[in-house]
């Protein structure tokens, strides 16, 4: 049977079109994937260790471009915005940042796991405002990161690769050159090229013991500190060189660089972000290391070595770079402050409920009216007619009885007592009328002869006589030195 050859114009046309379909969809593939190839890399984190109020928090949200001062506790999370400008690709860079205290260490788990490792850097933070508590704080965090590393279920196979990528990251450090030239990108950092072969030089006898395989940068924050140490400690060059030694050794031991950087005076803080992104995504770096200032530091991995920090002991004068870190940089002694015993007031309600359980067992305090009787002898004045040392007077007549008045007491003072005996000699006496003119002898020797019988003091007697002498008539008064009164015999 034979086929007519227009009827096999549209499968051959079918045909053409589904190869142009397939060509265009390679190349979209193709260019989605050259693309994906030069892209920024995602899931990159940044792992911050430090003290409380070391300004770990305050440093990495300046980085990121917030001002806000906002601590969390436990794992905080924070992002840096990373842009490539050449190629307009921006990404996020994961930042965790870990409590200072070390109960909050188990979760780490959730920031760095054994598929992220190779994708992160370690930032350790420690307070230069504090530099007796760096060394301290620099060996706890690296420990405590060791520690959870260990604990990650990596391959021997790829440990040893990212102990043997830290080793080779930091013997392949050059001197950058600001005029260099990269062809890939202003950003990104082209391999390196030459006809000669590339000198590896080894490494030092202290460089890179403790491998972690992951990039580590030390952060001594809050530099600004540095005149405020000099002024209040007393510190000097000696002591800054010092302390600069012994973190650079440090640094030595876990290939770590280094960067002083204060947030309140915004020193080092762009060059901290370059660093950060040229180690982690590879970006070109152009900075130098800086030593000459004591308060902007800059050393990068792979520049320093035992030599260059010998440089620092020539300066040593009293002080030799082998003596313990805490013999040197001594911590200020506490100022305590005296302080009274804190004490809780309890409620009110049972305070007010004692005070009344106290009142209640008291006996009832009576009244000074209840206890004086109206009745009361002379002997319980409160001033007591006769003086010490003076004489008493025996004598039965009322005459001679009578007291002088002392010319030394003022008036006031006799006044008042000569009132107090009249009234005590009243509620006392018994007989006698002192308004009768014949009965105040009688009444006079009643009140002598009664005293004398109960022991009663013979001021009494005297004011009687005395009061007699006054209720008199002109004709019957006489004076002491007259004699005794006529009796009723001799009238």
């Amino acid at each position: 049977m034979d086929v007519d050859p227009e009827q096999q114009l549209p499968a051959d046309s079918n045909s053409a079109e589904d190869e142009e379909g397939q060509s265009l969809w390679s190349e979209i593939l193709s260019d989605v994937s050259t693309r994906s190839s030069s892209k920024l890399p995602s899931g990159k984190n940044i792992l911050v260790f430090g003290e409380d109020g070391s300004g770990k928090t305050s440093l990495m949200s300046k980085l990121q471009g917030a001002d806000h001062n906002k601590k969390g506790r436990g794992l905080e999370y924070l992002y840096l915005n990373v842009h490539d400008e050449d190629r307009d690709d921006p990404t996020r860079c994961n930042v965790w940042i870990l409590d200072g205290d070390l109960y909050h260490k188990g979760l780490l788990k959730f920031a760095v796991t054994a598929q992220t490792l190779a994708d992160s850097l370690a930032l350790f933070v420690v307070d230069m405002s504090r530099p007796w508590a760096i060394m301290e704080s620099l060996h706890k965090w690296a420990s405590v990161l060791r520690d959870h590393v260990d604990k990650l279920k990596i391959s021997p196979e790829q440990t040893r690769e990212l102990h043997q990528k830290m080793v080779k990251a930091f013997q392949d450090y050059t001197e950058p050159e600001p005029e260099e030239v990269v062809q890939a990108s202003p950003q990104r950092r082209g391999p390196a090229g030459g006809d000669g072969e590339e000198v590896v030089l080894p490494l030092g006898e202290n460089t890179l013991t403790h491998n972690l395989g992951i990039p580590v940068l030390i952060v001594c924050s809050k530099c600004d500190a540095v005149g405020v140490l000099e002024k209040e400690h007393d510190y000097r060059e000696e002591h800054f060189d010092f302390l600069q030694s012994h973190i650079r050794r440090f640094c030595l031991n876990y290939g770590a660089g280094l960067i002083y950087t204060s947030v309140k005076e915004e020193k080092n803080l762009d060059l901290l972000y370059k660093y950060l992104l040229h180690k982690i995504y590879d970006f070109h770096f152009s900075s130098a290391a800086l030593v000459v200032e004591k308060d902007a530091v800059f050393i990068p991995a792979g520049w320093d070595n035992e030599k260059k920090i010998g440089i620092l002991h020539e300066n040593f004068s009293t002080v030799r770079p082998e003596d313990p870190f805490e013999d040197f940089i001594v911590k200020p002694p506490v100022r305590k402050l005296v302080h009274d015993k804190e004490v809780n007031a309890e409620d009110e309600q049972v305070f007010l409920m004692k005070q009344q359980s106290l009142l209640a067992k008291q006996p009832a305090t009576p009244t000074r009216g209840a206890t004086e009787s109206p009745g009361r002898t002379s002997s319980a004045s409160p001033r007591p007619a006769v003086r010490s040392g003076q004489p008493s007077i025996n004598s039965g007549s009322p005459m001679t009885n009578v007291k002088k008045p002392d010319p030394n007491m003022k008036g006031a003072a006799a006044n008042e007592g000569v009132l107090a005996n009249f009234f005590n000699s009243l509620l006392s006496k018994k007989t006698g009328t002192p308004g009768s003119p014949g009965g105040g002898a009688a009444a006079g020797a009643g009140v002598q002869g009664s005293a004398k019988k109960t022991g009663q003091k013979p001021g009494l007697t005297d004011v009687q006589a005395e009061l007699d002498r006054m209720t008199r008539k002109p004709d019957a008064v006489v004076t002491a030195n007259n004699g005794p009164p006529p009796t009723e015999n001799q009238a």
